[in-house]
């Protein structure tokens, strides 16, 4: 009897050990997400990542998209991914989920899709955050509101991660609806809410009108220009007639206006060749050096009539190979194809157009 419980006293430790070793599994080592529909990948910001986590450096070859909104334009993707040389893509977002990672990971062979949710100032500020945008080949910024682009993004590492991608890594950017207003060196930022046509002619300074210049982003063959989007679905021309007005009286800046309708995308190259694929239309609106508005003034009607060729625009249908196109740069008509000229004035408050 004492023999068995001596055994039973020295037994006890190791069974114990033993126990305890068993309720504390071996750490395991997780693999990285591969394939369309993988898991999430767990750093700042990110909603989740298709593909490969490997970083890699392909070349890449510049240009920018710019969306009008409404339902995404496959061609548009495609030739992002194209000019990214199927490198890591990113989509940033203020709003929303992950659901670009496997629609764009679906159009064209790419090394990753990861979406990132950057919603404050402080993820805005992580360098963590920053360089996950600096690594990418691609990096495409989604609809929502751009007043939240501007208050969280402007000032921080994200917009100078941006800004390398666009002017020194020239890798390829885009944008649909909030994410388009953004990309020109001039903006409307929506921040007190979107005036109609009729509202910004009858007062280019209704406190909905909100614009910014050059303190943001600066794409190279953006500089000078106003986007707008959903442009015919939501009746805009007036409106962005209105920002152009005040671009001039505010600033004296001869902006260029690109305007781009609902399921239509202008994808800009780095020689300023814009070329538009879609199902609807884009305009390029280029103000006349010398002709600039006769009356911009608070609570009063806009007066930009000159002679009824005030703006010279150039309207483009778009298509499924992008043949309509336009030189971004000028807006010459030596390189102009596909569409019409047209001219634009505004009377008293009233937008005319017609055909040159």
């Amino acid at each position: 009897m004492k023999t068995s419980k001596l055994l039973g006293l020295l037994l006890l430790p190791a069974l114990l050990a033993a126990g305890c070793r068993s309720s504390i599994p071996a750490p395991v080592t997780p693999k990285p997400p591969v394939g369309p529909g993988a898991g999430p990948v767990i750093r700042p910001a990110s909603l989740g990542l298709v593909g490969d986590t490997a970083d890699v450096r392909p070349a890449v070859s510049g240009g920018v998209v710019l969306m009008g909104g409404g339902t995404d334009v496959d061609a548009a993707f495609r030739w992002m991914i194209a000019r990214s040389g199927g490198g890591d893509v990113v989509v940033l977002r203020a709003t929303g989920t992950d659901a670009y990672n496997p629609y764009i990971a679906g159009l064209g062979p790419v090394n990753s899709v990861e979406t990132l949710l950057i919603n404050s100032r402080e993820l805005a500020n992580n360098p963590a955050v920053a360089r996950t945008i600096r690594n990418a080949e691609m990096v495409f910024i989604a609809g929502g509101d751009q007043s939240n682009y501007m208050n969280y993004w402007r000032g921080t590492l994200v917009q100078d991660a941006l800004n390398y991608l666009a002017q020194t890594r020239q890798a390829p950017l885009g944008g649909t609806s909030a994410g388009c207003a953004i990309l020109g060196s001039a903006y409307f930022s929506g921040e007190n809410g979107s005036p109609t046509a009729a509202e910004a002619l009858a007062n280019p300074y209704a406190p909905t009108i909100t614009l910014y210049h050059d303190d943001f982003l600066r794409v190279p063959v953006l500089q000078g220009v106003l986007t707008d989007q959903h442009y015919l679905t939501r009746d805009r021309p007036g409106r962005h007639v209105a920002f152009l007005a005040r671009a001039w009286q505010d600033w004296g800046l001869l902006a260029q206006g690109i305007a781009v309708d609902e399921k239509t995308a202008v994808c800009v190259a780095p020689d300023g060749i814009a070329q538009v694929f879609g199902r609807s239309k884009a305009y390029f609106l280029r103000p006349t050096a010398g002709r600039p508005p006769e009356r911009v003034a608070a609570g009063q009607p806009l007066q930009w009539l000159r002679q009824q060729q005030a703006l010279a625009v150039y309207e483009v249908t778009g298509s499924e190979t992008g043949q309509g196109r336009v030189s971004v740069t000028d807006l010459s008509p030596a390189a102009a194809q596909g569409g019409t000229w047209q001219w634009w004035w505004v009377d008293n408050g009233q937008l005319f157009q017609a055909p040159q």
